[in-house]
């Protein structure tokens, strides 16, 4: 399979690239980023043929079978339409819009073409939320309170390379974005209950630097999530999954138990990077022809609980 991958150079680009090395039988075949000396020595140094600053050209091309979207947020919708209304299936990074309407569009634009589009939800492939997962699937696990922690500090417009950015992350929209996701796909409900509370915005980048959201299944799950981009601290997100048989905590793709105590994940996934896994679901998905686990609309409900999250601001 020849994939794109746009937004190639950004942090997230780089792990798309470097995970989709990983994987037999793919090749990147083109490349799409806004800085044409940049991405001119990039695609060079990572020996891609075909670069361009426009994805239009990029998914114009025979040798393009699928994308990937590692591009600023407030692109996502409009760029994964253009896929799908291209013929090419799509892997939107997360979060695949900042709205409910143009989550929904995505939605409807799948539905319209027939071509596959998938959220880049990585939690569900967390090789630590997957033993958590499976676990749950086989009754051996009932999940009465996630506790999550996602801190960074990012009192100015950076990016994860600690770059500067030419676009405003959020809080609610990308990070809680996770977790949101994650808590209604580990528990199988939509939590039926939902607010939020946010601090004050920074002056200059307009956002919430501070947040706390709380939620609840209908079966009595809760979760509560703190986010901050004040945090001068250790930096990511943390999850404590307290259980009905056990108490877990899982860092990025690493889980230990409530005493700290590290829990064998081998066998759970094929890799222990998440990106990569995720990336593999992609190809499998088109290779067989089928819905992956994270599409658009299974993901639809997320972004619905973050409109009502987001209602409780105003």
């Amino acid at each position: 399979m020849r994939l794109c991958v746009a937004g190639a150079y950004g942090a997230f680009g780089i792990k798309h690239l470097d995970a989709l090395a990983a994987i037999d039988g793919i090749e990147v075949t083109s490349i799409m980023a806004p800085d044409a000396d940049k991405l001119e020595a990039f695609a060079k140094e990572r020996g891609i043929a075909h670069y361009a600053t426009t994805l239009e050209e990029c998914i114009a091309r025979d040798d393009v079978d699928a994308v990937i979207l590692a591009t600023p947020t407030q692109l996502h919708a409009e760029q994964a339409i253009a896929c799908m209304r291209a013929g090419k299936p799509v892997l939107v990074e997360i979060p695949m819009a900042d709205s409910l309407e143009d989550s929904k569009e995505i939605v409807r634009v799948q539905k319209e073409t027939g071509v596959l589009c998938m959220a880049g939800q990585v939690r569900r492939f967390n090789p630590s939320h997957q033993w958590i997962h499976n676990k749950v699937k086989a009754g051996e696990l009932k999940i009465q309170q996630m506790d999550v922690q996602t801190y960074f500090f990012r009192r100015s417009n950076i990016n994860a390379k600690g770059e500067a950015r030419s676009w405003t992350d959020h809080l609610l929209w990308h990070h809680a974005c996770h977790t949101v996701d994650l808590f209604q796909y580990q528990t199988g409900e939509v939590a039926s209950e939902a607010f939020g509370l946010e601090g004050p915005h920074h002056p200059e980048l307009g956002i919430a630097m501070d947040m706390a959201i709380g939620m609840k299944t209908p079966s009595g799950a809760i979760c509560t999530l703190s986010l901050s981009f004040n945090n001068d601290g250790p930096l990511g997100t943390f999850f404590r999954y307290i259980c009905d048989n056990g108490t877990y905590i899982a860092r990025y793709d690493d889980l230990y138990d409530g005493n700290e105590n590290p829990i064998d994940l081998s066998g759970v996934a094929v890799s222990n990077n998440g990106i990569e896994l995720i990336d593999r679901e992609f190809i499998a998905a088109i290779t067989e022809g089928r819905e992956p686990n994270g599409s658009a609309i299974e993901v639809l409900g997320a972004m619905q609980t973050l409109d009502r999250i987001e209602k409780c601001f105003k």
